[in-house]
């Protein structure tokens, strides 16, 4: 946009008119289409997923003599082919949500630690830690997963059976600890740094004049935290765990790694057995044949579907606020 200031004669004392003139600059237009392109690729690559994997798992669920959403087996090697999804959506679902019961309230609590206790000197490296706990690979998390933390649970499994077993959901009968209880703790581990990072920026931007406000009418600084700093985070404190949670939802490797899998439901959660989407594709999608590759297609496109739903919800979270959506930057 170009301005030129004319001056006019009507009145001495009458400001100048200003009249715009738009120019388009050849940055301008090009910066343009090479943005609109972006998006509309990223859409069209998102329309090509949803597509191909609608397309393959029409033809594995026309083929399949199980109820595909209720069925407690996966046996696509058969014929006819008999599979379904009720093992492995159960399990997903579960460990995701300990996974979250676990890791919120910790994240929540490192951030506000970080934003508003924690001396700058203490503040930074304890940051940088958390950080690089999300640079961790998820294969090398399964591996400790498997060769420390299955050893080490055995106690709290028997703690826990000892004084809540009468729950029947923590009821512990011996062996591996190779449950979905151990998977949600180390899914827990796993987006630990995703919801402290992004409940830290959002805790960093309350207005200094809310607290300050607080402070000089004699509030303390928990008080300060429970009525100006939580309350202005509300909203990116569900959008960063509704993030942590696509992400506990879609681990493969590290679940794969620490669970014991199979196709039946158990009551306690410390039994071993269960399953996952993710971890069953990369458990099965190596030896599978045509047929079953097209099944686990079928289970992939669930877990696509659940997992948009999540980050949707997530997004429109974030809209409510327009804090949180750097509009405001």
């Amino acid at each position: 946009m170009k301005t030129d200031i004319e001056p006019t004669s009507s009145s001495a004392g009458s400001p100048p008119k200003v009249a715009t003139r738009s120019t388009g600059r050849a940055g301008d237009k090009i910066f343009l289409g090479l943005s609109r392109g972006s998006g509309i690729a990223l859409l069209v690559i998102m329309a090509a997923i949803a597509v191909f994997l609608a397309y393959r798992a029409a033809i594995a669920i026309s083929k399949d003599e199980a109820n595909f959403l209720t069925a407690f087996e996966w046996n696509t090697g058969s014929t006819p082919m008999r599979f379904g999804i009720a093992v492995l959506a159960y399990g997903t679902v579960v460990s995701s949500i300990i996974a979250m019961v676990i890791a919120v309230p910790i994240a929540v609590g490192i951030a506000l630690f970080i934003s508003h206790y924690a001396p700058r000197r203490l503040a930074t490296p304890v940051a940088y830690v958390i950080d690089l706990l999300a640079a961790v690979p998820s294969i090398v998390y399964g591996l400790w997963g498997a060769l420390f933390l299955v050893p080490h649970l055995t106690g709290l499994y028997t703690w826990m059976d000892e004084y809540l077993g009468w729950t029947k959901i923590l009821s512990y009968q011996g062996g591996a600890a190779r449950s979905l209880f151990t998977v949600g703790i180390l899914l827990a581990i796993m987006i630990l740094p995703i919801v402290t990072s992004v409940s830290r920026e959002v805790f960093r931007q309350v207005p200094k004049m809310h607290e300050e406000a607080a402070l000089a009418l004699g509030a303390t600084r928990w008080e300060v935290v429970r009525m100006a700093v939580l309350p202005f985070g509300r909203s990116g404190i569900i959008s960063a765990s509704m993030l942590g949670l696509g992400r506990a939802l879609g681990e493969t490797m590290a679940v794969a790694t620490v669970l014991s899998p199979s196709y039946l439901i158990n009551v306690s959660l410390l039994d071993p057995g269960g399953g996952t989407f993710a971890q069953n594709i990369a458990s099965h999608f190596k030896e599978a044949n045509d047929n079953g590759r097209d099944a686990l297609i079928a289970s992939g496109l669930v877990l696509f579907v659940i997992t948009l739903l999540v980050n949707g919800a997530a997004r429109m979270i974030i809209a409510r606020r327009k804090e949180y959506s750097g509009t405001a930057a």
